[in-house]
């Protein structure tokens, strides 16, 4: 059987451009304009995963009451925000509702429909019994590349899809710089170069959640982001672009 998806969306050429995109995936898609109307469809259909737009018709941040919502009544659903809101306070507030990625309209489609199925893959994953996975082992960080799970020294980061990518990209080849753009490719995102040091620093903010003395991903001035190679685990020394110092020495980069 098919996958269910819900598509909150208010404007109905977006909406059905996206619904069309995913059915031609295979998914079946319930489609609502509101949040009224997505929380009553999701209780008498439940969906796999769910996509929703922040400003909902007359709810400026319907979106975000909505995904509040559908985490409280299924603490495993996939949330997908997909928004023109190109805010970094935005995301943060998304990602704190529980939401597992930020995406900014602009994306292809077929960028979104792979992070759709990223997702399920994921959640399929983790409901499985345990066994032997593909791993990447750096130091305390340890990439799940079959869940699309991280954690540092052995607790679970939280990462979304798009900051396990970058990530990935990072510590697969300690010390190597990789550009924004790279990093970009990698996450199979679209974004401008500000998005992309605001995401690195949102996901710095991630590790140093778990440990203070973080300090394994590094800017490197001019020309992007690398995974110190020589990085021990709870070295309280180096660059943490002045997040725990007062200071935003990444602006501009």
């Amino acid at each position: 059987m098919s996958q269910r998806i819900a598509l909150v969306e208010d404007e109905p050429l977006i909406r059905d451009n996206y619904r069309e995109s995913l059915q031609r995936q295979g998914y079946r898609v319930d489609a609502y304009a509101d949040r009224a109307a997505a929380l009553a469809g999701c209780a008498l259909n439940p969906p796999q995963l769910a996509i929703i737009d922040i400003g909902l018709g007359d709810e400026p941040e319907g979106g975000f009451d909505l995904c509040r919502e559908l985490r409280a009544g299924d603490a495993a659903l996939p949330i997908i925000f997909l928004t023109a809101r190109d805010s970094e306070l935005d995301a943060i507030c998304a990602l704190r509702l529980g939401a597992d990625d930020y995406l900014v309209k602009g994306i292809s489609l077929a960028h979104l429909s792979a992070r759709v199925a990223a997702l399920l893959r994921r959640v399929a994953a983790l409901r499985e019994p345990p066994q032997a996975s593909q791993r990447l082992q750096r130091g305390a960080l340890t990439l799940d590349l079959d869940r699309l799970d991280a954690s540092w020294r052995g607790q679970p980061l939280g990462l979304t899809l798009t900051e396990f990518w970058v990530v990935h990209a990072l510590a697969r080849h300690p010390g190597h710089v990789k550009s924004r753009e790279q990093l970009m490719q990698a996450a199979n995102a679209v974004m401008d170069e500000a998005s992309v040091s605001s995401l690195v620093k949102r996901t710095r903010r991630k590790f140093l959640a778990l440990d203070q003395g973080f300090a394994a991903i590094q800017t490197a001035y001019g020309m992007g982001y690398r995974w110190r190679a020589d990085e021990p685990a709870g070295d309280h020394h180096g660059d943490h672009d002045g997040e725990r110092g007062g200071h935003n020495r990444d602006a501009g980069q």
